[in-house]
């Protein structure tokens, strides 16, 4: 009897912690934290790799590396974007995780202030681990770029990560997100 009912127990909590686990995710930035509303309803495979990637610490000290003024922030290259390792200033951008590239998930949301898209090559089946946030509205993305959330507190901290100074948006000595974590 006893045994059953730990079994029970032990299959309640497993089955309430998978079923309940948050779909925010907090950023922590030298400003203090963006707190972003995952969409696992719109683009399922691309939240849940964020979300690997996150609560493996993955995205710890990775840089915002491609910046542009009333455009967007863009970040997430583990490979190659990572401060504490060693930022490298050449291929920051080019790179993801190990595990393989995402297919698209395409939706009718609109890329409004404070949509987070994935970030991905012409490929529309490139996008791996990085990231971008908008400043502004950027229709022109609309159905092109998977929306994977929104960011719903800390807004005026995004409007604070260092503008790149070209037009291509690469940053010198970027900002980074110093903490990510599923909250």
């Amino acid at each position: 009897m006893k045994f059953s009912r730990l079994i029970l127990s032990l299959t309640l909590a497993l089955t309430s912690a998978t079923t309940f686990a948050s779909d925010y995710l907090t950023l922590q930035l030298k400003d203090g934290p963006v707190v972003i509303k995952l969409s696992p309803e719109i683009a399922p495979q691309n939240v849940a790799r964020i979300k690997a990637l996150a609560t493996s610490g993955k995205y710890n000290d990775v840089a915002f590396h491609r910046v542009i003024d009333g455009f967007m922030a863009q970040t997430g290259d583990v490979q190659f974007g990572n401060l504490r390792k060693g930022l490298d200033a050449t291929r920051v951008g080019t790179g993801g995780s190990n595990a393989p590239d995402l297919p698209a998930e395409f939706s009718n949301i609109p890329f409004d202030r404070g949509v987070v898209g994935m970030a991905r090559s012409s490929d529309p089946n490139s996008a791996n681990s990085q990231f971008f946030i908008m400043f502004a509205p950027g229709y022109f993305l609309n159905g092109q770029y998977t929306v994977v959330g929104n960011v719903v507190s800390g807004m005026d901290k995004v409007d604070k990560i260092k503008r790149g100074a070209s037009d291509s948006g690469a940053v010198q000595n970027p900002d980074k997100m110093l903490r990510v974590t599923i909250d």
